[in-house]
């Protein structure tokens, strides 16, 4: 059964996250540099079946995008259309994801020389931004 995989793109790490079979919870899958991105999904894609990529859309607080992220993020987007065309591609707000990671990792007990590392915080908010799509399409289905 095909799953849906998160991800907050970064200029220089990418957190991806994945959902289970049933599409009901997000897990940590990896943080990476965003230059092996295309590579590592080579060889994920060669023992994963991903129907869908949600992909955070960065705004301001104001509901502006955040343009200097997003046009690289544009340029991701154009690059993976053309290697794997059948994957759906869907964006959700990802507005204080980073917030809500960074306080993740607080409650967690995380000491601060682990939260400062950037790998843990956007795998953190990957899995985030893709709870928020399953809690969404969970509430959908209900009503």
């Amino acid at each position: 059964m095909a799953k849906i995989l998160g991800i907050d793109y970064g200029k220089v790490i990418t957190g991806l996250s994945i959902s289970d079979e049933k599409k009901i919870f997000a897990f940590g899958l990896e943080a990476i540099p965003t230059k092996n991105l295309m590579k590592f999904f080579s060889l994920f894609f060669s023992s994963e079946t991903i129907e869908k990529v949600i992909i955070g859309l960065p705004k301001k607080w104001n509901n502006q995008p955040e343009i200097l992220i997003e046009k690289y993020i544009q340029k991701f987007i154009y690059k993976f259309r053309i290697q794997y065309p059948k994957v759906l591609i869907e964006r959700l707000d990802e507005r204080y994801t980073s917030k809500i990671a960074f306080h993740s990792m607080i409650e967690l007990g995380l000491k601060k020389k682990v939260r400062r590392k950037k790998t843990i915080l956007n795998q953190i908010s990957a899995i985030l931004i893709l709870q928020s799509y399953l809690s969404q399409q969970e509430k959908c289905k209900k009503n």
